[in-house]
């Protein structure tokens, strides 16, 4: 079983890595798409292709992790179910990290020049500052885990 699960994975992500080259040769050398107000404001023509295929990345590795999480969390519930409970402890940590990001982020409208989206509003930009915060809470928890574990290391 696990051969498989190894060989599945081996395919699974050379294809995706294919699929990232072939996106990223579009990307940067597919021409330019321009802008006809504003002349200097020009962009790659595939850049809608490679904002979609990071959404789908995106997409596929959250669904990844989440069964991952929920096979893992099962098997270790059979075995031993507290520490199967334990192991929760960092999801829950996560959840609660991200309501106060909520809570902390700003609905003010920003001031941009020449857009008219519908995405400056008050939901989107919270959602904006949780994701970002989050991301700073959890690069500054691995620095302090790293941090941690050379010096446990050192004084084992």
């Amino acid at each position: 079983m696990s051969k498989l699960t190894y060989r599945v994975s081996y395919y699974v992500l050379y294809a995706i890595f294919a699929v990232i080259i072939v996106v990223l040769g579009l990307f940067y050398f597919g021409g330019e798409m321009s802008a006809p107000l504003v002349p200097e404001m020009a962009n790659p023509a595939h850049t809608d292709t490679l904002l979609y295929l990071m959404y789908g990345l995106f997409g596929f590795i959250v669904i990844a992790t989440v069964i991952a999480f929920i096979v893992q969390f099962g098997a270790a519930l059979k075995d031993n179910p507290v520490a199967a409970l334990k192991s929760l402890l960092g999801f829950v940590l996560l959840v609660i990290v991200m309501i106060v990001a909520w809570s902390a982020g700003s609905e003010e409208a920003l001031v941009l020049p020449g857009y008219d989206g519908t995405e400056n509003v008050p939901f989107f930009l919270k959602l904006t500052d949780m994701f970002l915060y989050t991301l700073y809470f959890m690069i500054a928890a691995c620095i302090l885990a790293m941090i941690g574990s050379s010096i446990k290391k050192a004084l084992s």
